[in-house]
């Protein structure tokens, strides 16, 4: 009898035993297969309502379609994490990115693209590293894939910002070296958005065509403020009455639109130079009347694109987003160079992120090799100078039949120039 007891409780501590190992394993099986499917989040930060809502809905697609199509679709990221964009409206205003800046950390996300304005793109920098210095177990990465404001890499530098675009100084630089070559343009008029972009474009542009061509006057100098102005018909009556050969400007969004549309019914007929005008309308608006006109300075090439991936890139953006064009390339470049820092780390914490980023050179979809440097986190990459035409145009802008047509190109390695940047790096 009392060798039958002992079986019986030897029995039960074995079964007891064997349901413990039993739920251990199947809650680690559980708890492991949570970890992979639990997505990267990374926060979408621009205008999606409002004014330029244009501009913001564009990149959002572009953002969302290089997470799906490049990572999503294939498996996800490291070892099987999906990547979910979570898209915040700030209005294009500082004070609002604030606010869309509490609910992210709120979220609990810690990365952020942002492209759209420089001013925008200034307060969303002060405000991270106000609040890195103060949650070292909560910070955030500030990916800039739009903003070319100078000062963000070089007074106002910070480890927690990287900027995936050619700063305004840079992209003048290449621009008045075209203008310069033209011996027909004796004289230029400027004029932008009345903000710390448009500043640096008149500035610039100024100093460096009295450096590179004397001879040509400057015969207007003119500011707006930003997204308020209907009707750009008197701004563009002084620019015929000055007699200009060429117009310079950095607007964008629906200033540009605006813009455009009133050069086009004051028959201007003189090339106008631009950081913006195209997409979005824009191209469409100008159509006929801007064939040959209109000129962009940008990154990467535009027609022809020059490899087959990028190609087919553009081909599968445009039959998901039929409505949408592939207008910023930086966009996908910056996912893809992010996404390479964490699978580098195994990591998602912002400073191994931001450390792997440092000093990498990475392939683009174009066959170019683009370096971000780890002295004041700019990238370096190809700067190109496109004309709005639509002859030799294989991929269109707007459903328009009309696009951009490379004319003048410059290698990554011509376009270095030094930084003021001083570096503050956390301590770890």
């Amino acid at each position: 009898m009392i060798n039958m007891m002992m079986l019986l409780l030897d029995l039960r501590t074995k079964t007891k035993f064997f349901s413990l190992s039993i739920l251990l394993v199947l809650s680690s099986f559980f708890t492991a297969t949570g970890n992979a499917q639990e997505p990267v989040r990374i926060a979408f930060m621009d205008p999606l309502t409002g004014t330029f809502a244009s501009i913001g809905n564009t990149g959002l697609k572009q953002l969302q379609f290089a997470a799906d199509h490049l990572f999503n679709e294939k498996g996800g990221i490291l070892g099987g994490r999906m990547i979910e964009i979570v898209p915040f409206d700030n209005k294009q205003s500082p004070t609002e990115t604030q606010i869309q800046f509490r609910r992210m950390v709120g979220e609990e996300i810690q990365i952020v693209f942002q492209g759209n304005s420089s001013a925008v793109a200034n307060t969303l920098n002060s405000t991270i590293s106000k609040h890195n210095r103060r949650n070292a177990d909560q910070e955030v990465l500030q990916i800039n894939y739009s903003a070319v404001d100078p000062i963000l890499t070089e007074d106002q530098c910070s480890f927690w910002h990287f900027r995936f675009d050619s700063h305004a100084v840079m992209k003048l630089d290449v621009l008045t070296d075209f203008i310069a070559m033209n011996e027909e343009i004796k004289s230029v008029y400027v004029i932008g958005q009345d903000y710390s972009f448009g500043q640096v474009v008149s500035d610039t542009s100024i100093r460096m065509l009295n450096e590179k061509r004397p001879d040509i006057e400057i015969a207007g100098n003119e500011f707006h403020p930003i997204g308020q102005v209907k009707d750009f018909t008197p701004y563009v009556t002084k620019i015929v009455s000055s007699g200009a050969d060429a117009v310079i400007t950095g607007n964008f969004g629906a200033d540009m639109v605006s813009l455009a549309r009133s050069i086009i019914d004051a028959g201007l007929d003189v090339p106008i130079y631009t950081f913006y005008a195209a997409y979005d309308g824009i191209t469409a608006t100008l159509g006929a009347d801007g064939k040959n006109k209109i000129r962009l300075v940008h990154n990467e090439s535009a027609n022809p694109y020059p490899t087959e991936k990028r190609k087919d890139y553009v081909r599968a953006f445009k039959a998901a987003n039929p409505t949408y064009d592939l207008t910023q390339a930086r966009i996908h470049n910056a996912l893809m160079m992010v996404v390479r820092a964490m699978e580098e780390t195994q990591s998602t914490d912002p400073y191994d992120v931001a450390t792997a980023l440092e000093d990498m050179r990475f392939t683009t979809l174009n066959g170019d090799e683009i370096w971000m440097r780890g002295d004041d986190h700019q990238l370096f990459q190809e700067i190109h100078v496109s004309v709005h035409t639509d002859e030799n145009i294989e991929f269109d802008a707007d459903n328009s039949g009309y696009g951009l047509y490379s004319e003048y190109r410059v290698p990554a390695e011509d376009t270095i120039i030094e930084s003021s940047c001083k570096m503050r790096r956390p301590r770890r």
